[in-house]
């Protein structure tokens, strides 16, 4: 169907069919894009208010308002801050335990203990005059002022069972 040189492009149904259509999708992701803010707010903004105006401002300026929104949004969802906060919180709780473990068997010690109750490795080494544990870096015990050997010192044995666990059958 060919349309006659008279006849103006722009009166005809081809170009209305377009032009509607055209400006139906404009309208259609427009508010796809209002609806974008909408959700996208939703997940990042508890305050009911702020949600409501974040998402005029995707509807009012169109297509402007969500790029404004995306430059201003915060930049972590509710979820993601919560999980945050519990993790510095746990890792808060487990800093202020203060619990000493083995770094064998992670079963709880004490600062006095020479040997983990659990698995029998040596944690520290005794004083050879009142018995009392050592630290590794300390050059003489504190308590009768024995000098620490060297060996005692340097760390040379490593942490290993004193004794090994015996199989059941």
């Amino acid at each position: 169907m060919f349309i006659a040189a008279d006849d103006n492009f722009f009166d005809s149904s081809t170009w209305a069919v377009t032009r509607n259509l055209s400006l139906f999708l404009v309208g259609v992701f427009w508010l796809a894009t209002a609806y974008w803010v909408y959700k996208d707010a939703r997940r990042r903004i508890g305050d009911p208010w702020l949600v409501a105006m974040a998402v005029l401002l995707g509807l009012v300026p169109p297509f402007l308002g969500p790029i404004i929104y995306l430059f201003f949004r915060p930049p972590e969802t509710l979820a993601e801050r919560r999980e945050r906060e519990l993790e510095i919180r746990a890792i808060e709780e487990r800093l202020a335990e203060r619990d000493l473990r083995c770094p064998v068997c992670r079963g709880q010690v004490d600062a006095s203990y020479l040997v983990c109750p659990v698995c029998t490795t040596r944690l520290k080494q005794a004083c050879g005059d009142c018995g009392a544990p050592l630290e590794p870096i300390w050059q003489a015990c504190p308590y009768c002022a024995t000098p620490v050997p060297p060996a005692a010192v340097t760390g040379e044995q490593p942490l290993q069972p004193l004794r090994t666990r015996r199989r059941s059958v």
